[in-house]
């Protein structure tokens, strides 16, 4: 009995260790209803954890958002993957995620293949800029026919006469132009071939419009970042990306000529004339490239929040929306500084009155 009792003295505290880490584990280890361990917050309740992935075109605008919107429900945190539109598209019919992301409306067809309703929310329209590296950063001017031939592999150097003719104050260079496109599917691409579609006949009849194109020159980069990096690491490159990346990067672009013969820049005022004058159907998807207006940008396009009507998760639907609505409305007071165009106030309010419909 005695060396029981001793052999009980020793290991008691250790027993009782082991019980208070364990009972400490399981109030910490709270999984919330999709499985996903929560964290707790400095008020000691549970964060509920979206996932999201998809567009890099958004990406500027979620990493801003997503750390504002912490004042405004600390009880929630976001994981976006930024991963490309077609990605974001496969995620969300695949349901591995609580919303995709994508800078190219779904095709029906693809929409009749989910196990639900899939609805397209406007949450973002950027311009995609044109960048390039050339010695001495001179800023260029093209229009949709030099581009498309340049893509197309008819234009192949920088001094090229009908690069020349829209550049007559500028020495270009007898550089080979290096073509970069994503590689990928991607919502950008999507904008960028819709566009090159619309402008050019012989690109539409033998390329196309699409997240992911079969390209007839050039060398691929790994989203938004990857062309934006292989641009300004190559003399003499070409690619296209959102403004943001552009910016970010500190890379030249171009000033492309619009439906009304004028040269605008990506700015986000330009996009936002290109939006008003856009046809936006009930369901959302919609094209904007070359518009008609003076001041239009031509390679403009909207960016979409895609998620089912019905949630599987209450506590995640609801988060999410909480957060759509907020995003739809207070977080396109900082679009513009994101290189964005906010979303004019009517397309707000019917993209509100669509958020009313989830169910639960």
């Amino acid at each position: 009995m005695k060396m029981k009792r001793t052999i009980l003295s020793i290991f008691a505290p250790s027993l009782l260790l082991v019980l208070l880490v364990a009972v400490s584990c399981s109030k910490n280890g709270a999984t919330t209803g999709g499985g996903i361990a929560a964290e707790p917050t400095n008020n000691g309740s549970a964060q509920t954890l979206i996932n999201g992935a998809g567009s890099t075109f958004d990406y500027p605008a979620f990493s801003k958002w997503f750390d504002v919107y912490k004042s405004v429900d600390p009880n929630v945190r976001f994981n976006y993957q930024s991963i490309g539109s077609g990605g974001g598209q496969k995620q969300l019919l695949n349901q591995t995620v609580d919303f995709g992301a994508s800078d190219a409306p779904m095709t029906d067809e693809a929409m009749a293949s989910a196990p639900g309703k899939i609805l397209h929310f406007p949450i973002v329209a950027g311009g995609v800029a044109i960048m390039y590296n050339l010695p001495g950063n001179p800023k260029l001017k093209l229009d949709g026919d030099v581009l498309a031939n340049i893509y197309l592999g008819n234009i192949k150097k920088w001094n090229d006469p009908k690069i020349a003719v829209l550049n007559p104050d500028i020495s270009l260079p007898d550089l080979p132009i290096v073509v970069v496109h994503r590689s990928e599917g991607s919502g950008t691409t999507y904008i960028f071939t819709d566009y090159l579609s619309v402008v050019n006949p012989a690109w539409a009849e033998t390329v196309g419009k699409n997240v992911s194109v079969k390209w007839p020159v050039g060398l691929g980069g790994k989203g938004s970042e990857g062309v934006a990096g292989d641009v300004k690491q190559i003399s003499g490159a070409i690619g296209y990306g959102e403004l943001a990346y552009a910016d970010q990067s500190k890379i030249p672009y171009a000033d492309m000529k619009n439906s009304s013969g004028n040269f605008i820049s990506p700015a986000p005022v330009s996009v936002s004339a290109a939006l008003a004058t856009a046809h936006i159907p009930d369901d959302f998807r919609f094209s904007m490239v070359n518009s008609p207006g003076a001041q239009a940008y031509p390679i403009a396009g909207a960016s979409w929040v895609l998620i089912y009507q019905t949630q599987k998760n209450a506590d995640h639907g609801k988060k999410l929306v909480d957060f759509l609505k907020w995003a739809i409305t207070d977080g396109q007071k900082i679009s513009s500084t994101l290189d964005y165009a906010p979303l004019p106030e009517n397309v707000q309010q019917r993209e509100l009155k669509l958020l009313g419909t989830i169910k639960y």
